[in-house]
């Protein structure tokens, strides 16, 4: 008998989204973008499994409207007795109950016109550009422009197929693997082979041109563990040679990351630079999307493309169960930052935790970083404290096994989910077989992760 998949715990950081009853290993998405109207007509094919007997399925669709649901089962059709969307639901119901285990496909079509999601962290999802979209979706926004079962711990592969206006890019997740031009515009196929949550797939639009940031048959530095992934660029031609000169540090980056970290966990990485400016950089799985403003030769700039280069493998190959342990993405991306900053010889980490541990002792001492609460997700505090973390195991553990313990980290729970407890229990073993008492690790950071007060600065590793 086949393992049904385990149901997605509610998350009460986001407790109208997901769902219980229903998982989805793969999405086929569809979608005809009309710019000038900022207008959507999608299709979207999930195939799933019903995790419980239930009678209805809801899905998680902002301000667009449905016009067909067919269901299929491993027998045949399924029956569609009623749909309707509704307080951003897409609730299907059917002609009787599903078992669980059931294998079913959902074929949804649906239009509109994508309307950014209103949340305490700003407004997240679908947005138009001076002349083009933006999708930043975390953490529950890729329902403003595909229906489909929001929560971090569920994991798909995608196939996904834009068809927009001549002259325009559609950059997706993963390899592009199909281009035509069509009578009305272009068509492009995009495919992400690795498993993703829905919050990380996104669609960028602009007038972009792809090319390769560096030459693919460089070697990589020495110790690097394996062939560097292809980079790319996707970018106007007026701001080409601007981007080419700022984010060709990209291939020194993922050279360290890699040898920190492991092998880079996608097929390749893609930078888009968007013609608008950008409040912030944004990260989706094997592509990162940053501003105009963001091109500039200075340590702010730089340390905001290494900290979206480590999303690759802190949040997007491992990605956290609930979004409490968010601390597992920031503080590792935030800490990746100082290693970039050593290794390239800028400022020590030492002087980076330093920096960071003067600042945040001025600030209210009230948040838990390992459940701040949904209104302190994206709280800075916790990108500079997780980083904090991270340093003071380091310097407990020392350089060669705080790395080891991170390689074996990536490796175990590669394109999984994962938590602060397992990330907890790791660094004990890892503690442990070099020679520390049992619990030792966990003993040095729960001052960082569960207590309100500042731990004292560590001191620098010595071995």
């Amino acid at each position: 008998m086949t393992d049904i998949p385990s149901p997605a715990i509610p998350d009460p950081y986001l407790p109208g989204s997901g769902t219980v009853d229903f998982t989805v290993g793969h999405y086929d998405l569809t979608l005809e973008v009309k710019l000038a109207a900022n207008r959507v007509a999608g299709r979207a094919r999930l195939e799933g499994t019903v995790l419980r007997a239930v009678k209805r399925i809801e899905l998680d669709l902002h301000a667009l409207s449905v016009s067909k649901v067919v269901a299929t089962g491993h027998r045949g059709s399924v029956k569609v007795a009623k749909t309707s969307v509704r307080r951003d639901r897409l609730v299907i119901d059917f002609g009787g109950t599903l078992d669980a285990g059931t294998a079913l496909t959902l074929d949804i079509t649906y239009s509109g016109v994508p309307r950014l999601r209103r949340s305490p962290w700003g407004e997240i999802g679908w947005e138009e550009l001076t002349d083009g979209v933006l999708v930043a979706a975390q953490p529950h926004g890729a329902a403003t422009w595909f229906p489909c079962v929001d929560h971090p711990s569920v994991k798909s592969t995608y196939h996904l197929t834009v068809r927009t206006d001549a002259g325009y890019l559609p950059v997706c997740n993963g390899l592009p693997t199909g281009h035509r031009r069509r009578s009305s515009g272009e068509e492009w196929t995009w495919e992400l082979h690795d498993p993703a949550p829905s919050y990380l797939i996104t669609v960028q639009i602009g007038r972009y041109q792809i090319e390769a940031i560096a030459d693919q048959h460089e070697r990589p530095a020495s110790g690097a563990d394996s062939e560097r992934a292809p980079l790319f660029l996707a970018v106007s031609r007026g701001l080409r040679d601007r981007a080419h000169s700022v984010l060709a540090v990209q291939t020194a980056m993922m050279d360290c990351f890699s040898r920190h970290y492991g092998p880079y966990p996608f097929d390749r990485y893609t930078a888009v630079v968007t013609d608008d400016d950008l409040e912030i950089p944004l990260e989706a799985a094997s592509l990162s999307i940053f501003g105009a403003n963001h091109l500039h030769q200075s340590w702010d700039s730089e340390r905001l493309v290494a900290h979206e280069l480590a999303h690759q493998w802190f949040g997007n190959a491992l990605t956290l169960r609930q979004w409490k342990d968010i601390w597992l993405h920031e503080g590792f991306a935030c800490y990746s930052e100082w290693l970039w900053s050593e290794e390239s010889d800028r400022s020590t980490q030492s002087t980076h935790a330093e920096r960071a541990w003067r600042v945040l002792s001025q600030r209210p001492q009230d948040l838990v970083v390992a459940d701040p609460g949904p209104e302190h997700m994206f709280d800075d505090r916790i990108y500079q404290r997780g980083a904090l973390t991270l340093y003071a195991l380091r310097c407990a553990l020392g350089s060669e096994v705080f790395s080891g313990l991170l390689r074996c980290w990536v490796a175990e729970h590669r394109h999984g989910t994962v938590d602060t407890e397992m990330f907890l229990q790791a660094a004990d073993v890892h503690a442990e077989a070099a020679g520390h008492a049992a619990g030792f690790a966990t003993d040095v950071v729960s001052p960082w992760l569960f207590d309100t007060g500042m731990p004292a600065l560590p001191e620098p590793a010595a071995r």
